[in-house]
């Protein structure tokens, strides 16, 4: 596994990029990165469009919400929709996601071999979230047609989005006209210091609901199985104990970090390791990084699934500690416990990486296509 940022982060801890046109220093250290997601008075997220990198702009009309808020702010806003997502913890969840999975690999042993990215994962990610929001899991194949990204995959973004708004408004109008127990019902009823949610509000919450931490999961679970694939000993090692699981999946999110980084706008003139910030510029905490920060994680470039304690920051760090991470976890929990349990091998047939090419590093992250061949393990095993 390369690290396009260890030059820059034994030598200054931070590495100068350039984001559409605008100059963002990366801050690259472990510690560093945690210091900045914690001081949000000189690190803000109150920066409509801005906090994604690169901006979405021309992609959305509204705020997303929590992400783009400060405490206090924040806080309350989070709280509106955390019920939703504390439901990954749910045992009837739980049995639902089992169930999907178990169908999904039903599926991919039956065809012999499957293209993981677009045909396993990706349905694996919309399916799954209709357990989180409590809607019908037909909904799904809606989703699945918005492909890996809401904004970024296939057509122009700006056309991506204005689909993905008026989606989610005609279900807010939906819900209003006749509500029931889902996610756009609860924000229909939903208050925010005693006042009712905004139509912005609402379309904020959703945006993000399903912009957000949607390729990630899918990268996490093309680059997993991959892994699996290259090195057959390691689903032999997750079979010989399966409470191994748990510490194998923290260690994939830690390898993949499927999200580089994320953006902070200085409400005042700053200075990263000697960088001037001026008032309203951007910084980037580096979250793939700081995962790979030699004097945290002992050779951080090898995978090693036993590896602990793990304090990464694939989810982020502080306030804004993803709220899709208890979600994140049982699908990738739940995977690789069905793979143990069923996969006797995973072949790979063909793999593209996916590059991210920037000015000031190419880093390879997860796959543009991958395919595998699941060979199940006999019935007498």
């Amino acid at each position: 596994m390369s690290d396009p940022f260890l030059p820059a982060r034994q030598k200054d801890g931070v590495l100068p990029a350039v984001f559409q046109g605008e100059r963002v220093p990366m801050i690259l250290r472990h510690e560093d990165v945690r210091q900045a997601a914690k001081d949000w008075r000189t690190f803000s997220s109150d920066a409509p469009f801005r906090v994604p990198i690169p901006s979405e702009q021309a992609m959305r009309s509204v705020r997303q919400l929590p992400i783009e808020t400060n405490p206090p702010d924040h806080t309350d806003f989070r709280a509106i929709v955390e019920p939703f997502f504390r439901r990954a913890k749910e045992p009837e969840v739980v049995a639902a996601m089992e169930k999907l999975i178990a169908g999904m690999l039903d599926t991919a042993i039956a065809r012999g071999s499957i293209e993981v990215v677009r045909e396993f994962a990706l349905p694996i990610q919309s399916r799954a979230l209709t357990f989180l929001l409590n809607m019908p899991l037909a909904e799904a194949e809606i989703w699945i047609g918005w492909g890996i990204h809401v904004f970024h995959d296939g057509e122009a973004g700006e056309k991506k989005g204005q689909a993905l708004e008026n989606y989610i408004l005609s279900q807010i109008d939906r819900a209003l006209a006749n509500p029931g127990e889902d996610f756009f019902s609860a924000l229909t009823r939903a208050s925010f210091r005693g006042r009712p949610l905004t139509r912005d509000e609402m379309l904020g919450f959703a945006n993000l609901t399903f912009a957000g931490g949607r390729d990630t999961i899918i990268h996490t679970i093309s680059g997993s199985l991959a892994y699996l694939a290259n090195h057959p000993e390691a689903l032999e090692y997750l079979r010989a104990d399966p409470a191994r699981i748990v510490h194998a999946g923290e260690e994939f999110f830690r390898s993949i970090s499927p999200l580089t980084h994320i953006g902070r706008v200085c409400p005042v003139a700053t200075e990263v390791h000697g960088i001037p910030v001026q008032p309203a510029g951007r910084v980037s905490l580096c979250w793939a990084s700081a995962n790979q920060d030699e004097t945290v994680f002992e050779a951080p470039t090898e995978v090693r699934l036993d590896r602990k304690p793990n304090p990464h920051l694939a989810f982020g760090f502080g306030a804004h500690l993803c709220l899709g991470a208890a979600h994140a976890r049982l699908i990738l929990r739940t995977l690789l416990q069905q793979c143990t349990e069923r996969v006797d091998r995973l072949t790979l047939l063909h793999a593209e990486e996916r590059v991210e090419r920037e000015q000031s590093y190419q880093r390879t992250m997860g796959y543009e296509s991958l395919t595998l061949q699941f060979t199940p393990r006999s019935a007498h095993t």
